[in-house]
């Protein structure tokens, strides 16, 4: 009986984002830490993009399955390598991310996640506290780093609820945005947009306890994921940003 295949499809534009969501899941799946969809095909028939993967009876998971997950999600940050990055840029839903490789994650945060988000922004019309606020945390940014150096840690990358599930009694990780960073951020992105279970956030501490100040740095990386929401889906997201920046700054 042939596999079962769940095959996405897009215009001939989206190869690229379908080749780095491919390469995304081999890389998290080299890891050997958390279960993700096989990779089968990525290509270019009949004028459109596609990219097969394994099909999954996926399910919503429950507090034993968060467990492991947290358990697993540490494991994954334990793999790392010896700069932040990727060897490829991708994107964040349907908007790139910039990956070069670099020595210096304060400066790769500012310039790759904050400054890019807030000139998109910009360009969008939010203008106002979003960017005088922004352009003050960036000119700051390295004051929430104060004793902290944090490893390249390879990054599933947009880890919200919606992107994890069970099969076969398995948590399984997919849709990925992947890339070596601070692993605060992965977690920051498990608190927006439905969120995890008390288990999840208990046994991630318990397998790889967070730094101090951690809990500034976790607003810093929701305010990535809310700007980029804020240009995606407009204003409903700019309070969120606002207040955000006014926590940080």
């Amino acid at each position: 009986m042939a596999a079962r295949v769940f095959r996405k499809t897009g215009p001939e534009s989206a190869l690229d984002m379908f080749e780095a969501e491919a390469e995304g899941l081999r890389e998290l799946a080299a890891a050997d830490a958390i279960r993700t969809p096989e990779v089968y095909d990525v290509g270019v028939a009949s004028d459109s993009a596609f990219i097969e993967i394994e099909w999954l009876d996926l399910k919503r998971g429950n507090a034993d399955h968060e467990r492991t997950l947290g358990e697993q999600l540490a494991l994954l940050h334990r793999h790392t390598a010896e700069r932040h990055g990727w060897h490829r840029n991708n994107t964040i839903g349907p908007t790139p991310q910039l990956n070069p490789w670099s020595d210096d994650w304060v400066g790769f945060f500012r310039e790759h996640r904050l400054v890019f988000q807030l000139e998109l922004a910009a360009r969008n019309g939010y203008g106002g506290d979003l960017q005088v606020l922004g352009q003050t945390l960036g000119e700051n940014l390295s004051s929430l780093f104060d004793g902290y150096d944090p490893e390249p840690s390879l990054l599933h990358g947009d880890l919200w609820a919606g992107n994890w599930g069970v099969a076969n009694d398995v948590p399984v990780i997919f849709d990925p945005a992947v890339y070596y960073g601070d692993r605060e951020s992965d977690i920051a992105m498990t608190m927006l947009f439905g969120g995890y279970g008390r288990a999840f956030y208990s046994a991630y501490e318990s397998a790889w306890p967070m730094a101090a100040g951690h809990e500034r740095r976790l607003d810093l990386y929701k305010l990535y994921h809310v700007i980029n929401h804020l240009n995606l889906f407009g204003s409903g997201y700019l309070g969120q940003a606002v207040s955000l920046l006014k926590g940080l700054t």
